[in-house]
């Protein structure tokens, strides 16, 4: 396998910089009530890893003191971490526009259950991730009754005005291909699940975004046992695509672990891969004017953002 980074280099990039950081992408912890097959970070209900309320405190005040206009709440599922509704409320005041990621079925947990209209009432983003439109592929990835736990939650959401047409509650839904593959093309596949999802369940979603699978945390471990490690690794290297890197999402934003820990994406939080030396490498250092320019960590991992039309937690990069 090439390097990443020397196929990069081959195209004149010495090195890959930042272009701006617009956009702060919080790990709340690696707690998790699922534990998915296709999960980059092995999140589940026994992972202890959860934000303090110091780091949360020091989130909010590099959000203030940079005038940062996003920010993108993920997870496990952030909605776990104690302090969750305290940093909704805050960045809320603060005028930031926040997304918050979201698997559905945690909205459905004891004391969850006000969630939808906490998110309504502070105009949150949510981008919801649901596998596919039919029972069987998602409760095989999820476990059995997680797609119709997460059809009641999707109900709730559409009924307080989420995804609906001319509505500004904007409600994404998320794809991720079940095995050892390319995601389809997201026109085709977005308007197969609109349709699937009203004609059978009255659902209603604003754009579906589809995400590879990185072959890393318990992707991998799959990919390992069933023999498809190598293979899918040469199958990114195949299909890197040059117009996916001007795009890439490491370039306008960072990603803030459950310990404070300043990394390019939440891909390298999850291989431990931190900033580069001489950077400030916690949120208590946050420089914007060092970190907006910054060179970038590389890894092999990141042919699954270039392979293709790109992935990012936006989905795709380009046009295919």
């Amino acid at each position: 396998m090439v390097p990443f980074a020397q196929r990069l280099e081959h195209l004149g990039y010495a090195e890959l910089k930042a272009s701006q950081v617009n956009i702060l992408q919080v790990n709340l912890g690696w707690r998790c009530n699922q534990s998915c097959k296709h999960c980059h970070l092995l999140a589940g209900p026994h992972r202890p890893e959860q934000m303090e309320a110091d780091t949360i405190e020091e989130v909010i005040r590099v959000v203030q003191r940079w005038s940062l206009p996003l920010v993108d709440l993920t997870g496990g599922a952030p909605e776990l971490n104690p302090h969750f509704e305290y940093l909704v409320d805050r960045l809320h005041e603060l005028g930031t526009h926040i997304i918050s990621r979201s698997n559905l079925t945690v909205l459905l947990e004891p004391g969850k259950e006000h969630l939808p209209e906490f998110f309504r009432d502070r105009r949150v983003e949510l981008i919801c991730s649901l596998p596919y439109y039919q029972e069987e592929p998602v409760d095989r990835l999820r476990g059995p009754g997680a797609f119709k736990k997460s059809l009641k939650a999707l109900r709730r959401l559409n009924r307080l005005g989420y995804g609906q047409k001319d509505s500004d509650l904007k409600l994404h839904l998320m794809y991720n291909p079940a095995g050892a593959y390319f995601p389809p093309e997201p026109g085709p596949l977005e308007a197969l699940f609109r349709r699937e999802l009203a004609a059978h369940y009255d659902i209603h979603f604003h754009h579906l975004y589809t995400l590879l699978n990185m072959p890393i945390g318990r992707f991998k471990e799959y990919l390992q046992k069933s023999g498809n490690y190598e293979r899918y690794l040469g199958r990114l290297m195949a299909g890197f695509n040059p117009a996916t890197v001007d795009g890439l999402m490491c370039r306008y934003l960072i990603s803030v672990s459950w310990e404070g820990h300043l990394f390019d994406c939440d891909f390298n939080q999850a291989l431990d891969l931190p900033l580069t030396p001489g950077l400030p490498q916690t949120i208590w250092e946050f420089e914007l004017p060092t970190l907006r320019t910054r060179p970038i960590h590389l890894g092999d991992h990141c042919y699954g953002c270039t392979a293709g039309t790109g992935s990012s937690c936006g989905g795709r990069l380009v046009e295919g």
